[in-house]
């Protein structure tokens, strides 16, 4: 065993990990196939990781690939993972995964979304649909976020019917995300602003774990005498190897009734004219 010092850092970051995954240090330790001993020793700083410790207990920790870069940089080595921008020539194979799933899914709204909610890549049924229900007005740096957007007392909130339903649902679902995180996480800090804004009730913030999560809500809107209902769901890009890659992913938007599919097929007609 190597018994120098880790650099400082490393230790307290590991056991913030652990403990945010509710693992025991023996659970670690199985999973990392090392000893408990072990797990102690790098924890306080007696024993330094080798590179490849630390992505073993990256791996077991199932930390996404920018955390495990965060892991490695607190240990001392350079990080492991690429994260390119979307722009780069070298992610064309990305964007036209993106542009191709998005134009297909045509006549009804899809967008590409990063790890913190924000609009990256839209197809034209959700321009329509989103300019539909968004005054042009509107902050467009909120407008560009899909959570913001549906909480924010001037975004799409005023329209959705069963606001306070869809609200407790994305609340449910960002509480159990960011469980299993650090505090400083992405997804504590939107959780927070989420619930800071105006008009949200208190009691949104007590999620019951013990209870299933619901897989899927029906968003109601209505405006104008013009009324939709859609679900959504989410896609990823399989096992990705780049820190942007990972952590993009599509959210489809599909009718859930005829009414709504005729309107959106309608709305993209009329575009096409």
């Amino acid at each position: 065993m190597n018994t120098t010092a880790a650099p400082a850092g490393f230790g307290p970051l590991l056991r913030q990990w652990r403990t945010a995954r509710r693992m025991s240090q023996q659970q670690l330790a199985i999973e990392s196939e090392v000893s408990t001993r072990h797990i102690s020793y790098v924890e306080n700083g007696k024993s330094s990781p080798s590179r490849e410790m630390v992505l073993i207990l990256a791996s077991a920790l199932d930390l996404p690939l920018r955390e495990r870069n965060s892991l490695l940089s607190s240990a001392g080595f350079a990080p492991v993972y690429r994260e390119t921008d979307l722009s780069e020539p070298e992610m064309l194979p990305v964007r036209q995964a993106f542009d191709t799933i998005l134009s297909h899914h045509e006549p009804y709204p899809a967008i590409v979304l990063n790890r913190g909610w924000d609009v990256v890549k839209m197809n034209n049924a959700f321009m329509r649909l989103f300019g539909f229900f968004i005054d042009p007005s509107f902050d467009p740096i909120v407008a560009q976020n899909v959570m913001h957007s549906l909480f924010h007392p001037q975004g799409v909130r005023p329209y959705v019917e069963n606001w306070e339903e869809v609200a407790r649902f994305l609340i449910d679902r960002l509480y159990r995300e960011s469980i299993t995180e650090l505090e400083t996480s992405e997804s504590r800090k939107l959780l927070d602003a989420l619930l800071a804004y105006p008009g949200v009730p208190s009691g949104m913030a007590e999620i019951d774990l013990t209870t299933a999560p619901r897989v899927c809500v029906t968003v109601r809107l209505g405006k104008d005498g013009t009324r939709l209902e859609l679900f959504s769901t989410l896609t990823t890009l399989g096992t990705p190897m780049d820190v942007t890659a990972q952590e993009l992913r599509i959210e489809s938007y599909f009718p859930a009734d005829e009414a709504t599919g005729e309107w959106l097929r309608k709305s993209a007609a009329s575009a096409a004219n």
